[in-house]
């Protein structure tokens, strides 16, 4: 596979603040995937980043600790060359995830009634060899049937009782809408009420398109287009709560969960590339284009929400979600908690993207 002429080389020298970041950090986070790939190699994605060329970088990463931010950066520019990631015709586009707390209960009771679920026994992965002819091509899962799969329960059901009575209950939230909130971010710490901290992570989903919140509210004339932001959502249901189900309803995708550790309290939850998620260091991309564990230098400067400063920060690729596609698209983790959650909530910027790539792609005129 060649490498994809959306790639185009430059220097370090043009990549604006290269040598103002903290490498060190973005180091810490590759670490993780060199140590990951021994288990299970990443798939190379389409633009033709090919994982077997990674196997230097991280044969040395995880052998060495770096000093310093300047052998950390030293590191990246001798493995890897950046080439501007060309966004499709139109500009590249950051946005913001994170990890939410919440306070739970393990059983139900008069405050806690909104359930967190574990996947249905009757909830089966759906593809070409088994999908039912007439049945959406969307559709990744689907309910298994004595005469064949059909589309799953959507929201709407599955909230008016669809699954009752299977003790798929993990947790118990007092509120619907942070309950909605997880299911968007795929992950959540809990507060247990008996003290434990504990934390829930994406095992599945119903299957169904997911339309946000966000563009009812904005399509509808709620909220202005340029003003939607999660908490400008979350204001928007507080005022009016007896709207929450007929907005909610409207996004037919349903995630369910899996209990998971909290190992390391600094660090976020295992996601797509199967390492734990560094706060303000990962970054969600189209795994179907890249290639995870990717480093990418993203520059947006009309974001501040990052340390009061315009973003100029090497991140890692290291999962991805169903509305991150296009080759200059990323979502950042921004940590775990309500301060993460003012930050992510408020991203949504113009940024250039340049890819780290192995610099033996270039070497060999794959460009």
């Amino acid at each position: 596979m060649s490498l994809s002429s959306a790639f185009k080389e430059k220097s370090f020298g043009d990549l604006p603040g290269w040598d103002e970041d903290d490498h060190l950090a973005a180091f810490a986070a590759f670490k993780h995937s060199a140590f990951h790939v021994l288990t299970k190699p990443y798939r190379t994605g389409s633009l033709g980043v090919a994982f077997a060329a990674f196997a230097e970088a991280y044969t040395e990463a995880r052998s060495v600790s770096p000093a310093n931010r300047s052998e950390a950066r030293s590191f990246f520019e001798r493995y890897f060359a950046p080439a501007l990631v060309a966004a499709g015709g139109g500009a590249g586009l950051v946005t913001g995830f994170y990890e939410p707390e919440v306070e739970a209960s393990p059983v139900r009771t008069e405050r806690f009634t909104v359930p967190l679920l574990s996947r249905p026994a009757d909830l089966v992965d759906i593809d070409d060899k088994n999908r039912p002819l007439g049945m959406d091509p969307y559709l990744a899962f689907a309910r298994a049937t004595m005469t064949g799969p059909v589309e799953y329960f959507d929201r709407g059901a599955i909230e008016r009782g669809a699954l009752s009575g299977r003790n798929l209950e993990i947790a118990w939230l007092a509120d619907k809408v942070d309950a909605f909130f997880i299911h968007v971010q795929g992950a959540a710490r809990l507060k247990m009420a008996d003290g434990r901290l504990c934390r829930v992570t994406y095992a599945a989903k119903s299957g169904q398109r997911f339309t946000g919140p966000g563009r009812i509210l904005s399509e509808t004339g709620e909220i202005p287009l340029e003003k939607v932001t999660m908490q400008s959502i979350r204001a928007w249901f507080k005022a009016h709560p007896q709207r929450v189900d007929e907005i909610l309803w409207q996004n037919r995708s349903y995630i369910f969960f899996r209990e998971a550790p909290v190992d390391d309290p600094e660090l976020g939850p295992i996601a797509a590339a199967k390492v734990p998620l560094t706060p303000g260091r990962s970054v969600a991309v189209d795994r179907l284009l890249h290639t995870f564990g990717t480093p990418f230098y993203i520059v947006a400067p009309t974001l501040t929400a990052f340390g009061g400063k315009p973003f100029r920060r090497l991140m890692i690729a290291q999962d991805t979600g169903s509305a991150i596609t296009g080759a200059a698209r990323g979502d950042l983790f921004a940590g775990s908690g309500d301060a993460a959650g003012e930050i992510a909530g408020v991203v949504r910027n113009v940024a250039d993207f340049y890819a780290l790539v192995p610099r033996g792609l270039f070497d060999r005129g794959h460009a």
